[in-house]
């Protein structure tokens, strides 16, 4: 990032610390959460009443990593009652600086656009918003979400995956690229959405991303495969050529982050997906080999990952995608193993303004996992 913007998202914050003006009209973007007062939030969930009020907030426990997540929990005169507004609402924001600086790079961009144009267009199991906005001066933001609260049991690497759940999960990814690839919105309505090749160059410029995805590497080697560890000078030059080959490929919307963790399964079973901060331009294939290389345990990726790529790429030619060769999308999958490794070994060795993101169990797991599927597949030699 360079200076220019640094200093001027750090003289807004301070500004926004020295002033600390609550959030009262409809076009404010609370600086924190306790700057939200009972007439913002009137605007935002009472849209549709105009005879309701909320006449009272209160917040739950701060939860942050990426971004600053937090519950609000309202309540309503009667009127708001009677109309069965909801009780609660979750938030993310960018609350802290270094979040902000984190954030600013495409984030914000990203998930505002995911909730106030793309949703809108899909048919899939995902959080709906009331409200996804930022100030592109200061990186304030908020994103108010619909509660899932305990409707939903979201996912974790010692969540039991069965060939079922990830045949949703395929679904639900190949409805999206589906529906968005090489469509002309993205060179239209989308045309300001990042390319996730370029995300990938602007991280290493920004925070250090080699140095980061390098260091991990080398912390997680009691996890990583021995042949790879011992070709792991490769595979910084690999994962380029890889994130190369990614922003040369057909373009749809991608989610960008597709870990376990990000996913959820609803009280009918049904697999969704949410923390939509990463959406991009990109290709499918990068979304599918994260999602099966990070859901699944080893033994179920080497008995079900062929299988699952095929009913992908049909569940993908159905939502208005491509009939694509198997041995195309194969060789795709493969090489995108590699740039999932990256999100990973970076998390697990954080540089700088970039907050710890993960758990340290769950990061070497997924490490685990992914760099054993870039070993089993020779993943490296992909790229020749």
């Amino acid at each position: 990032m360079n200076s220019k913007k640094i200093d001027q998202i750090k003289a807004a914050f301070a500004r926004d610390q020295q002033e600390d003006r609550p959030a009262v009209e409809p076009g404010d973007i609370p600086w924190r959460y306790e700057a939200i007062t009972p007439e913002w939030m009137t605007h935002i969930l009472c849209r549709d009443h105009p005879a309701a009020q909320i006449v009272s907030i209160s917040l739950d426990e701060p939860d942050s990593g990426t971004s600053n997540r937090r519950r609000i929990f309202v309540e309503y005169d009667a009127d708001g009652q009677a109309a069965g507004l909801p009780s609660s609402v979750f938030c993310k924001a960018t609350v802290d600086l270094r979040n902000r600086l984190l954030l600013s790079t495409s984030a914000l961009l990203s998930e505002t656009t995911f909730y106030n144009q793309i949703r809108p267009q899909l048919s899939i199991e995902a959080p709906e918003s009331y409200l996804a906005v930022y100030d592109p001066e200061s990186y304030a933001s908020i994103v108010m979400l619909k509660d899932l609260g305990d409707t939903v049991s979201f996912c974790n690497h010692h969540t039991r995956m069965t060939l079922e759940r990830v045949q949703d999960q395929m679904r639900l990814l190949a409805t999206l690229h589906g529906h968005f690839y090489r469509s002309p919105q993205l060179d239209d309505g989308l045309a300001h959405m990042f390319r996730y090749d370029d995300r990938f160059l602007a991280l290493d410029r920004d925070h250090d991303f080699k140095g980061m995805c390098e260091a991990g590497l080398r912390e997680a080697a009691d996890v990583a495969p021995g042949r790879l560890m011992a070709r792991q000078s490769e595979v910084w030059s690999a994962t380029l050529r890889a994130s190369a080959r990614h922003g040369a490929l057909p373009p749809t919307i991608t989610h960008g982050d597709v870990h376990l963790k990000n996913w959820y399964i609803t009280a009918d079973g049904r697999m969704g997906l949410s923390d939509w901060q990463v959406t991009s331009k990109g290709h499918w294939s990068r979304d599918v080999a994260y999602t099966i290389s990070t859901a699944l345990t080893i033994d179920q990726r080497r008995l079900w990952e062929k299988d699952l790529l095929r009913y992908y790429l049909e569940a993908f030619a159905a939502s208005g995608g491509e009939a694509i060769s198997f041995d195309e999308a194969w060789l795709n999958y493969r090489q995108q193993l590699l740039t999932t490794l990256a999100w990973w070994t970076m998390t697990l060795t954080p540089l700088g303004d970039v907050p710890d993101m993960q758990a340290r169990d769950i990061t070497v797991e997924f490490i685990r996992r992914i760099a054993t599927a870039i070993d089993d597949l020779d993943a490296l030699d992909s790229l020749d």
